[in-house]
């Protein structure tokens, strides 16, 4: 059964919409990248990049919120689904939901209904965007700055260059790995693949945290994850969807495995969303990645964010288990506790003033921190934090105190060449109340 006139010109629609809205997403690119060209090297390139963080950082969210919120939503009708009351052959299920003051009925169908709808709504350009979108921020934030926040000598001395090709590289190792696994005997054990998959995960996460500065290889973790995440949406879950629309239209048989083969990796996607997010997030929260063991904690946070999805799964399905949430918080808290900083207190030997204070940060930390900052990537303060005063010292002695002295995040990546002494002077001054003498 062929296609019809009015199917055809629907196509064509789409087709065209398609070409128009690539071109325009180039013509964007090709402006701004010609626009930072531009700029470069001069007052207004640090203001443009902030735009460009601002710009990308916000569509990323929403289109990371509209794409985890279809993953949790779909995931929660096929752990819902009534499967057995009043349920036609034709099947798999149905489900009652009120929300928004309206009441909705929704079903599965086994395999495809009879007569495919003319209007069928696909999810995918969510997972695409927020892909693109996170690849554009990890440019802006990590590549176009690899000097400062990629590479940390400290953990290898590799180029700007090298450390983008070696993150970049990692994601199509990372896809390549986890398909093979899919496609094996393997799949059939769930338990045994999940154990490899998180062992393979924590490889990952110990490799980031030996090549790139340990704050970048927190986000380089959760784009990998991101990256297979959208892979399975493009190479398998909507390829095998339009397989079975095409099948419905012409009424040939269709092979089953492509549902299942679906389901199963829009399942992963599912477990995959937490520690996602938690990656997400950790870049704002030094005591994650400023760890002396960063991996371990990007692998701790990672188990346990995944039982806690595995829970809200099986009680979604009805099926309560009453210890794996309990484990599942338990582990997430002994991160908490692993990444405590020493309780024992530095020996303080003299008291400290903010003179000494102040030297130390007009020598270390005034390159950024500062209303004219001479850093060669930082142009304006960042997060507006300046260093210029006593008085500004004091006001920031808690965010430097997590910062400098227990974290040591900063400097960031040491670029200054901070030395353990002058942490500790500063510890000092702040454990003998932060006094402005």
């Amino acid at each position: 059964m062929g296609k019809t006139s009015e199917e055809n010109t629907e196509e064509i629609k789409n087709t065209s919409q398609n070409y128009i809205y690539t071109g325009i997403l180039l013509a964007i690119i090709g402006i701004l990248v010609n626009t930072y060209i531009l700029v470069q090297d001069s007052p207004l390139e640090s203001h443009m990049m902030e735009w460009l963080n601002i710009v990308i950082r916000l569509m990323h969210i929403t289109f990371g919120i509209a794409w985890i919120g279809a993953s949790f939503y779909f995931v929660f009708l096929e752990n819902a689904l009534n499967r057995t009351e009043d349920v036609r052959d034709e099947l798999a299920g149905n489900l009652w939901a009120v929300h928004g003051g309206g009441f909705y009925y929704l079903e599965k169908y086994k395999v495809a209904p009879k007569t495919i709808p003319k209007h069928l709504h696909w999810f995918k350009y969510e997972a695409y965007f927020t892909w693109l979108s996170g690849l554009c921020l990890l440019f802006v934030v990590y590549y176009f700055n690899a000097s400062a926040l990629l590479i940390d000598k400290n953990v290898m001395d590799i180029s700007a260059t090298q450390g983008i090709l070696i993150g970049v590289g990692s994601f199509v190792v990372a896809w390549i790995i986890y398909d093979v696994m899919c496609k094996s005997a393997l799949i059939k054990n769930q338990l045994a693949f999940s154990i490899i998959g998180f062992l393979i995960l924590l490889g990952f996460a110990w490799f980031y945290c030996h090549v790139f500065s340990a704050r970048a290889a927190y986000i380089h973790f959760g784009a990998m994850i991101g990256s297979v995440m959208v892979a399975n949406v493009f190479f398998v879950i909507i390829p095998g969807q339009k397989e079975m629309v095409r099948c419905a239209k012409l009424g040939i048989p269709l092979d089953p495995s492509l549902g299942k083969k679906a389901l199963a990796r829009s399942l992963h996607n599912n477990y995959f969303t937490l520690p996602v997010l938690f990656v997400m997030v950790s870049n704002h929260f030094p005591s994650t990645f400023g760890y002396e063991y960063p991996w371990l904690i990007l692998a701790i946070i990672s188990l346990g964010a995944a039982g806690v999805k595995h829970y809200l799964n099986l009680k979604e399905k009805k099926q309560l288990n009453v210890w794996i949430l309990p484990v599942s918080i338990l582990i997430l808290f002994a991160a908490t506790f692993i990444s405590a900083p020493s309780t024992d207190p530095y020996e303080c030997k003299k008291e400290v003033s903010i003179t000494e204070v102040q030297e130390i940060i007009q020598k270390r930390c005034v390159q950024c921190h500062s209303s004219n900052p001479t850093d060669d990537v930082y142009k304006v303060a960042p997060n507006g934090v300046m260093y210029d005063t006593p008085e500004e010292i004091v006001k920031k002695k808690d965010l430097i105190m997590q910062r400098v002295v227990i974290t040591k995040t900063m400097p960031q990546n040491n670029k200054t060449n901070i030395t353990e002494e002058e942490r500790n002077t500063i510890r000092c001054w702040i454990e003998q109340g932060a006094s402005l003498k």
